[in-house]
């Protein structure tokens, strides 16, 4: 992946693309994407067995037991986790210098959250949508139309 002046990821639960931009008026250069393969399966594929059964409280019936964390869920937050990481990586070896973050509002906040504190602060541009079906153009068409300011030297 190549080093840009701003790194633009475009995620949801299931897949992410990247994006870069050196002029902060100029189009986005699709870099990369990924898609995290759990996100592709339904939920019973991700669960191999039955839930746990448990005893009333009152009683002597028996019921299962609900997950209080659906599947999907879980696996979106490995892979917010997982993007975290790998953009955490890509600034600890200086790949950009700012970071715009795009997702629906619930990614988003699981992104922003699995964030180190040090890539955190590279971001300059956060939009809470899903422009995960758009193409470099369409994406770019929903962004403000400076992406970042340039520093001062």
């Amino acid at each position: 992946m190549p080093n840009s002046k701003l790194w633009l990821i475009v995620a949801d639960e299931g897949r992410a693309a990247l994006y870069a931009a050196d002029d902060p008026t100029a189009p986005l250069t699709e870099v990369h994407d990924f898609i995290g393969a759990e996100n592709r399966l339904l939920d019973q594929e991700l669960v191999t067995d039955k839930p746990g059964r448990a005893f009333d409280s009152g009683g002597k019936g028996r019921h299962a037991l609900e997950p209080s964390t659906e599947p999907g869920e879980v696996e979106a937050q490995r892979f917010a986790k997982w993007l975290a990481e790998t953009l955490d990586q890509a600034r600890t070896e200086q790949r950009f210098e700012m970071l715009g973050l795009v997702a629906p509002p619930a990614f988003l906040g699981l992104l922003r959250k699995s964030l180190p504190d040090e890539t955190a602060r590279q971001v300059v541009l956060e939009i809470d949508k899903d422009l995960t079906r758009d193409d470099a153009e369409g994406v770019r068409a929903h962004l403000p139309e400076r992406l970042f300011e340039m520093p001062l030297r």
